[in-house]
Parts: C-alpha cells; sequence; structure tokens
C-alpha cells in the first residue's frame, strides 16, 4: 500500500473518531439539559408548605420567689416555603398567652408570648401552650415554662379562711405568716376589701407558740382575721386581704376570704303578684313564708304585725308551725272594686339586722262573673 493511501486512511479515521466524540457530547448535554428540565418540572409539582420550627421550646426560669410575674415570648421560626399560620394557643391551668403573631412568612420569625403569675402556686411547676398550626406535618407543639416557686412569705397553716355565716353574725379565724429572709421580718400594713373584714396582728413572743416553718429565728406574726358584722354583703364571699411587708422578694403576701353570708330571715317570695283576679276567685289569696336563720335559738324570732300600703289588699300574721316560722296571708279585700294594685306590705321582725321588711304588692282587680242563668 502506497504511503498516500495510509495518509488517506488515517485522515478518515481521525474525522470518524472526533465526530464520535461530538455526537456524545450533543447527546450529555441534551441529556443533562433533560434531566435538569425534569428536576425543575418534579420541583414545580411539589406543593409548598409551611414548617414550624420552635427556637427553644421549653424555658427554665429556675428559683424565682412565689407571686413573681414569669413572662416569657418563645420564637417560632417558619423553615417552610409557605405562609405559617398559627391557628390557636392553648394555655394551661395557671398559664395565659398574652398574645401570638398569627402568620410567620418562610424565612421568618414570631413570638409567642405566655404569662404565669405564681402567686398561687409552690414548689416546681410546669405550664404548658398548645400551639395549633397549619404546618401538615406538626399541627401541634407544645411551649414550657418551668421553675421552682419558692416562698419567701407564707401563712400556717395555710393562706386562706373560708365562713359560712348568718348575716349579723361573726367569726374570727387566725395563721401565721413566716419569711424565708434573712433581714428580720415584718408587716408594715394591711388593706382590706371592705369594714365587714377586720386585721389584727402581734409578733409572736413566746417560744411554743412558733410554727415550725420559715428561717429560723426569724420573726413570725400572729394574724386574726373576723369577718362578718351588719355590713357583710348577702351571698357569695371573694375577697383578698393585702399584707403589705419589708420582704425584699416577696412584698405583699394576698390571703383570699371565701364563703357565704346567709340573709338573716329567709322571706318567700320576695315580691307578690296577684296577677288578674276578682275578689272571690281562690287565686285573690297570697302567702308569704318567714323563716329565721338563726338555728342556735329559733325561738327568739317572731314576726309581730304586717301592714298593706293598700285597702284593696288585707294582710294577717299567723306561726308556720316550724321554730322560727311565720307565714303572712295576703288577701284581695271582698269589697275591692276593680283597678290596678299598686302597694306594699311591711312586715315588722324581731329580727336586729331586719327589723322591717317590705315586699312589693301588684296585680289587676276584675269584675266577678256574672251568676250563669239556667
Amino acid at each position: 500500500m502506497s504511503s498516500k493511501r495510509i495518509l488517506t486512511l488515517t485522515l478518515a479515521m481521525v474525522v470518524a473518531l472526533f465526530a464520535t466524540l461530538g455526537f456524545a457530547a450533543e447527546n450529555a448535554k441534551t441529556s443533562k439539559s433533560t434531566a435538569k428540565k425534569a428536576s425543575s418540572a418534579s420541583e414545580d409539582k411539589t406543593p409548598k408548605a409551611p414548617r414550624i420550627t420552635i427556637v427553644e421550646p421549653i424555658k427554665d426560669f429556675g428559683t424565682v420567689p412565689k407571686g413573681d410575674k414569669i413572662d416569657w415570648a418563645f420564637l417560632i421560626k417558619n423553615t417552610g416555603n409557605a405562609d405559617l399560620q398559627i391557628l390557636a394557643a392553648r394555655p394551661s391551668c395557671g398559664c395565659t398567652v398574652a398574645d401570638f403573631d398569627k402568620v410567620v412568612k418562610p424565612g421568618e420569625t414570631g413570638k409567642v408570648t405566655a404569662h404565669v403569675d405564681t402567686t398561687a402556686f409552690t414548689g416546681p411547676i410546669q405550664k404548658t401552650v398548645t400551639l395549633e398550626t397549619n404546618d401538615p406535618n406538626t399541627p401541634t407543639s407544645n411551649l414550657n415554662i418551668h421553675a421552682v416557686v419558692k416562698p419567701f412569705v407564707e401563712a400556717y397553716p395555710a393562706g386562706f379562711v373560708r365562713y359560712s355565716l348568718v348575716q349579723g353574725d361573726a367569726e374570727t379565724q387566725s395563721f401565721t405568716l413566716w419569711s424565708e429572709e434573712e433581714e428580720p421580718f415584718a408587716i408594715t400594713s394591711v388593706d382590706v376589701p371592705g369594714d365587714y373584714i377586720k386585721v389584727t396582728y402581734n409578733k409572736v413572743e413566746k417560744p411554743e407558740e412558733i410554727v415550725q416553718a420559715g428561717r429560723q429565728g426569724q420573726n413570725q406574726y400572729r394574724v386574726n382575721v373576723t369577718v362578718g358584722g351588719p355590713t357583710a354583703p348577702i351571698g357569695p364571699l371573694a375577697d383578698k386581704i393585702r399584707f403589705k411587708t419589708n420582704s425584699k422578694h416577696q412584698p405583699e403576701y394576698l390571703v383570699s376570704v371565701t364563703g357565704l353570708v346567709r340573709p338573716s330571715i329567709r322571706v318567700d317570695p320576695t315580691a307578690i303578684n296577684f296577677g288578674e283576679v276578682a275578689p272571690t276567685d281562690a287565686a285573690a289569696t297570697r302567702t308569704v313564708t318567714l323563716q329565721t336563720m338563726d338555728m342556735k335559738a329559733p325561738n327568739n324570732f317572731s314576726v309581730t304585725k304586717a301592714e298593706s300600703s293598700t285597702s284593696l289588699v288585707t294582710a294577717e300574721v299567723m306561726p308556720s308551725g316550724t321554730p322560727g316560722g311565720y307565714q303572712v296571708n295576703l288577701k284581695v279585700a271582698k269589697n275591692a272594686q276593680p283597678g290596678d294594685i299598686n302597694g306594699t306590705v311591711k312586715i315588722y321582725t324581731t329580727d336586729k339586722i331586719n327589723p322591717v321588711i317590705t315586699l312589693p304588692i301588684s296585680g289587676t282587680i276584675k269584675a266577678p262573673a256574672a251568676p250563669s242563668l239556667k
């Protein structure tokens, strides 16, 4: 074979080789582009969603004085690619949520602010706020506040008083205030919610009266709380006595006063309505019952008389048959003419708190039905 032909074959082989390499590179480029487009299309088809990330889900405050108000803002980060919606923030007992960001944008951080009042707690506490969000993977999350509540001023045997009284009566209960402070403890002032609560206190001097609580050698105070008397409001009682002290950790101590003050006389009904009646109707009579609440000496109570302010109604007093019980019978006068009844009945008793009870009377008198003719 001539050298010229060999050269020609060699050039042909080189051209073929470069053509093959170029085709392979083009195929690789095309495949890469196709894969990229497929990946991009796949990403476009993936739904966007928020993702909640709590920066610090547990906040431990360590030891705090009783009565401290704990406030903490939990940081909520959205690490997803759609808006994070906080649908609800539900606190556990003893914890409240002051406010929270309802929407957190992708990549941004929101806040949930929780508040705990330690006045009613002693010892270790754990308060939880449960978040409800639109995160499909984590629809609920918990935020936790931990603390150890230490009383620096406390009462023995208890920091509350409970009563059940009849109006006019009074009752006294006592407790001892002690302290954990290093400085000599002292009560500086006392605020009461009304004149029906009276408070006196004295420093405990006798060793046998010192309770085994608080810092050894610290001052203690014996406190007497008297509730009741003629000015005590009738009904459920729920108030607080505020003790101001020189304690640097717990300068104010609250004592709850709860209970019930019952009226000295039970009266039923407290208003009389005859409706529309004729003097001869059976419904033209109404009865008011009175019962003393003095169960110790019910026979000391009596109803002396009853007076109607209108001549259309008469009043009569008689014992009910039970100790301390009476009834007042009210009747439409037989000669009462048609018209409206507007008046009162005054019932006079021997009760010191309620010597006179005044009840409203109302109704309408109609003409008697005409006798039927047969």
